[in-house]
C-alpha cells in the first residue's frame, strides 16, 4: 500500500442492524470509493469488547457501552482506500449523534444526545463505529480480524477513486 492507500477499522452497531440499514452504511462508503476487504458479522464477548474499549474500561459509562454492543449482532469490516481513516470519519460524522452534520451517517440516521443517554442510563446509539488514526485502525483490524480474513481483489472503477 502506498502512503496515501490505507485500511481502517469499521464496526456497525447493533442499532445499525436492528433497524435494518446496514446496507444503506455500507452503500455510503463504496459510493465514496471504498473497497471493503473483509467484513463478518458477530456477538462480541466481554474479552473482544474490553480490548477494543480499553482506554474507557475504568470510565463510569463503560458497562452501559459494552451491554449496548452485545444487545445484538455486530457487523464488523475493513475498508481500504485513499486516506481511508479520515475519509471514513468524515462520511461517519462526529461522535455525538446530535452534532453530526445532515449527510453524514450519523447525521441522517442517529440523533441521541449524550445528556438524554445519561438521562435514560444507556449508551448513546450512534450505529457505527470508524478508527481515529491509522495506528489504531492497525490494531482495531488485528483484534477483530485474522490476516486470512481479508481480501484481495480488483474493482473495476479502481482507476477513478485511486
Amino acid at each position: 500500500m502506498t502512503e496515501y492507500l490505507e485500511r481502517t477499522f469499521v464496526a456497525l452497531k447493533p442499532d445499525a442492524i436492528q433497524r435494518g440499514i446496514t446496507g444503506q452504511i455500507i452503500h455510503r462508503l463504496e459510493r465514496a470509493g471504498m473497497r471493503l476487504v473483509a467484513m463478518k458479522m458477530i456477538k462480541a464477548d466481554d474479552e473482544l469488547l474490553k480490548e477494543h474499549y480499553s482506554e474507557h474500561v475504568d470510565k463510569d459509562f463503560y458497562e452501559g457501552l459494552k451491554n449496548f454492543m452485545q444487545e445484538g449482532p455486530v457487523v464488523a469490516m475493513v475498508w481500504e482506500g485513499v486516506n481511508a481513516v479520515p475519509n471514513v470519519r468524515k462520511i461517519v460524522g462526529e461522535t455525538a449523534p446530535r452534532e453530526a452534520r445532515p449527510g453524514t451517517i450519523r447525521g441522517d440516521f442517529a440523533h441521541m444526545s449524550f445528556s438524554h443517554a445519561d438521562e435514560k442510563g444507556q449508551a448513546v446509539k450512534n450505529l457505527i463505529h470508524a478508527s481515529g488514526e491509522k495506528k489504531e485502525a492497525m490494531e482495531e483490524i488485528a483484534l477483530w480480524f485474522d490476516d486470512d480474513e481479508i481480501k484481495d481483489y480488483t474493482r473495476t472503477d479502481k482507476e477513478h477513486v485511486r
